[in-house]
């Protein structure tokens, strides 16, 4: 289980208190407030891009960069992916997809992402590296629907485990759960939790 620190709007100082204890894994939904944060912070940190990825600011994250969570097209994938070539890079990318019952949330429904893999595509992408699959649940009280949510998301990893990635060690990430649901995601088989408010207590929204 690895434990990524949602550090979006949160201040340097507080960074550094947990990366002094240990905490290496850090995510944030802003590109460019990412960017700023791995000028000044130690450069052993892995950041995780966990937020809606504009393609006109890939660039600014995208030689350090360590993984990219929410790739939800195609169409960014194919950006990610020459962005990651112009410097060079091979870069961890998980596809995400779209579980909870809320039309704001975004990503792939597992027909589409199916098809895609099996295409010409993305089998000429050679700067992505497709290590697992990120979802957000619904944000309700209902405990069912969340459970069933994250259970939809382990098994269209295990779908395309089985079909398209059987022989890549590295696609073995489930990244699901929050600081409100992330219990109910450990019990059905998430690999990676995403955790601000629970560590850092409520934002202070900028």
């Amino acid at each position: 289980m690895k434990l990524v620190v949602v550090s979006k709007f949160q201040p340097i100082n507080k960074i550094q208190q947990l990366y002094e204890v240990g905490q290496r894994l850090f995510g944030e939904n802003r590109p460019l407030e990412m960017r700023d944060k791995y000028e000044i912070l130690p450069k052993d940190i892995k950041w995780h891009f966990i937020g809606h990825l504009q393609t006109n600011k890939i660039k600014s994250i995208i030689s350090f960069v360590n993984v990219i969570e929410s790739v939800n097209s195609a169409y960014l994938l194919k950006k990610v992916n020459d962005d990651a070539a112009s410097v060079d890079r091979i870069v961890d990318v998980m596809l995400e997809f779209h579980i909870a019952h809320e039309e704001t949330k975004q990503g792939f429904s597992i027909e589409e992402a199916k098809d895609f893999l099996a295409s010409e595509k993305f089998h000429s992408l050679h700067n992505v590296n497709v290590i697992g699959v990120m979802g957000m649940a619904t944000f309700t009280d209902d405990k069912n629907m969340v459970r069933k949510e994250f259970a939809t998301l382990k098994h269209y990893f295990e779908l395309l485990k089985q079909d398209f990635f059987e022989d890549n060690l590295s696609f073995q990430e489930i990244s699901m759960g929050m600081s409100e649901d992330y219990p109910l995601a450990v019990e059905e088989g998430s690999t990676i939790v995403r955790i601000g408010t629970a560590i850092f207590g409520a934002r202070e929204y900028k």
